[in-house]
């Protein structure tokens, strides 16, 4: 079972880490004492990976997220020298400012994945409805609530808390406004981050669960489909990282009903990741 994190995401399994920020925060400067820590635990790093869509504010991001390629000379230089298996792609699409960015690294001996049936499906939205995003600002003054108390009211009202109703849920919102959340499901996670400012908002899904699974796999298109709707924006991407090809074609299924045309695809591989698939969304013209 892991443990989590919030207002990011930080997700702490027996053998892996994850970790999910937004804004400005200098994320790959977590590498090397993350490193140190595990040295002194007996353990060794053999895989790592960074992905990422388009900055929205690419100006403001400090050192080393200036453009992915300081981003890519500082993971080169990081990461330990036994993670020689390396590859960095920007998989494009047609719609602009949705571009994913990828780094992967492992050693000899996880060039196949070792969890070949884990899937990770990342989903970026942008031009969220406005009448959703304004669920995500505090009232005036914030209401004298806790961010831990507005949390738990906007995942109600939000229809947050119905994605995965099985799920362990830690969320919290900001003042005056956004949203993150963190949910555990037996060792599956999944996290939301919400900047709901008019203009430029953006809302983040990540979920993760096994082709293996046939509860996993029958209800993905079904939690995509319930993340999406909270949402309801005009453009978005969808990543899914598995060694396997049965998801991919599912994200399609899920957004099709919401009046969501796929625009692009892009797909590629990785080593330690397997295939990655990126494609993109607009809502049809009415």
């Amino acid at each position: 079972m892991p443990t989590c994190l919030s207002e990011s995401s930080l997700f702490v399994y027996p053998t892996k880490i994850i970790i999910k920020t937004c804004g400005t925060t200098q994320l790959l400067k977590s590498i090397r004492p993350l490193i140190h820590h595990a040295c002194n635990l007996g353990l060794s790093l053999c895989s790592c990976r960074y992905t990422r869509g388009t900055f929205i504010f690419p100006k403001a991001q400090p050192s080393p997220h200036t453009s992915f390629k300081e981003e890519v000379l500082y993971l080169e230089d990081t990461v330990p020298d036994n993670l020689c298996y390396r590859k960095a792609s920007v998989m494009p699409s047609k719609i602009a400012n949705h571009s994913w960015h990828v780094f992967t690294a492992c050693d000899e001996s996880h060039i196949i994945p070792d969890d070949r049936d884990i899937y990770t499906v990342e989903v970026c939205m942008t031009d969220l409805d406005r009448a959703s995003a304004r669920k995500f600002f505090l009232p005036p003054g914030g209401g004298n609530k806790s961010g831990d108390v507005a949390g738990k009211e906007m995942t109600k009202i939000t229809g947050i808390g119905e994605i995965n109703p099985r799920a362990m849920i830690c969320d919290f919102a900001f003042d005056p406004c956004g949203y993150s959340m963190n949910g555990i499901h037996n060792d599956r996670y999944s996290t939301i981050h919400v900047t709901p400012e008019d203009g430029f908002s953006y809302a983040s899904f990540e979920c993760v669960g096994s082709i293996f699974d046939d509860d996993d796999i029958e209800h993905l298109v079904g939690t995509l489909r319930r993340a999406v709707q909270v949402f309801r924006p005009a453009s978005l991407s969808v990543s899914t990282t598995c060694a396997s090809h049965e998801v991919w074609p599912r994200v399609a299924r899920a957004l099709d009903p919401l009046g969501l045309k796929c625009r692009s695809c892009a797909a590629d591989e990785f080593p330690s990741a397997g295939s990655i698939v990126f494609q993109t969304f607009t809502a049809r013209r009415k």
